[in-house]
């Protein structure tokens, strides 16, 4: 594919879940393709598509954190190997310790790696593309590392940098890129590529009521649902979205007690899990039961209508906004509470306020 009309950056951000890392990939290969040039698809016929499909095209570099490189084509990493050209590892043995779980943060060794990789010659004689996900996970270090190159960009390489939430990038590093957008995929088109996933993934069965609840409740992320159905079905005690999960359905239950929660219950009971996906599900718990207050449906939770409308008849609006803002103010600092459970326990604490007379 012809560069000359691209950025030399792009970011890419929108809501989790939605397949902004699977069109990133397929937009790198487009990038790297040799077989197409006009095209604006890989040919997945030539040589580079065919490196790029088995993860070991030189050209292309994938900055990730360890628990996003099982996302990469024909991943295949070691754990203790940082990310180097066109190649990609991850450590998946079961005895995992506690001392080795994943990191969630790319270090500023993997980033000064890349970067000084890229005053080399590219293999092909040609262009060269970095992606970069999430880039909001990039620690402070690593992040003026990526700003000191994004202001003086080597020739012929392009960064595609992904983010979830692009008000956590920094604004220097926004500057620099061409910011696009990722819409959330229609609710039918979505339900459709489900349906066509599902039976791919060990032949996994769920009626369509089912994943129309999940669907909701994930707020209209495939790739996210998908995630969902597989750990559920696979039961893995250890997995950390199984345990996330789990923990969320606990809440959700607690949450429809009102005045009567028992939030110190409640968050002994959860803390081990994801805080990041337990409060993504308090904040649409809470969005659902303003929109319910308010005369409204709920978006996330359309089953639990007549629960959300029970709450809504003893909720003080002016509580329920001021836990809103609690639940956002909290998100800004998910990836570094200080204390999840003494966090939760404040939340929920808060919570049963608003049923307060």
């Amino acid at each position: 594919m012809d560069f000359a009309n691209c950025p030399n950056a792009i970011l890419l951000h929108g809501q989790s879940g939605i397949g902004k890392f699977a069109f990133a990939l397929e937009l790198a290969k487009s990038l790297l393709c040799e077989g197409a040039l006009e095209a604006s698809c890989p040919c997945n016929q030539c040589e580079a598509c065919h490196w790029f499909n088995t993860g070991n095209h030189p050209d292309f570099i994938a900055l990730v954190p360890e628990t996003h490189r099982k996302l990469l084509p024909h991943a295949n990493y070691d754990s203790d190997e940082a990310p180097k050209k066109g190649k990609s590892s991850r450590d998946d043995s079961d005895g995992e310790s506690s001392e080795k779980k994943e990191k969630k943060n790319i270090s500023i060794e993997e980033t000064r790696s890349a970067i000084e990789s890229l005053s080399i010659g590219s293999h092909r004689g040609g262009s060269r593309v970095i992606l970069i996900y999430p880039l909001e996970m990039l620690r402070s270090d690593s992040a003026n590392t990526l700003l000191k190159t994004l202001e003086e960009p080597p020739a012929n390489t392009i960064f595609i940098l992904l983010a979830d939430r692009v008000d956590r990038v920094l604004p220097t590093i926004r500057s620099r890129c061409r910011l696009l957008t990722a819409p959330r995929p229609d609710r039918e088109q979505g339900l459709a590529w489900l349906r066509t996933e599902l039976p791919k993934v060990g032949g996994l069965k769920v009626n369509d009521a089912d994943i129309e609840t999940i669907y909701d409740e994930q707020g209209g992320a495939p790739y996210s649902v998908l995630d969902f159905l597989v750990a559920r079905n696979n039961q893995d005690e250890k997995d950390e979205l199984t345990i996330s999960i789990q923990a969320s359905r606990y809440l959700l239950q607690s949450m429809s007690q009102g005045l009567r929660i028992n939030w110190l219950d409640a968050a002994e009971k959860i803390h081990k899990a994801q805080y990041s996906y337990l409060l993504a599900a308090m904040q649409r718990w809470t969005s659902d039961l303003q929109a319910v207050s308010q005369g409204g449906n709920p978006r996330y939770y359309p089953k639990h209508l007549s629960t959300l409308r029970g709450l809504s008849q003893t909720a003080k609006i002016p509580k329920l906004h001021q836990f809103w803002k609690s639940l956002v103010q909290a998100r800004r600092h998910e990836n570094h509470p200080l204390a999840n459970r003494v966090q939760l326990e404040a939340l929920l604490s808060q919570y049963q306020q608003v049923f307060e007379t």
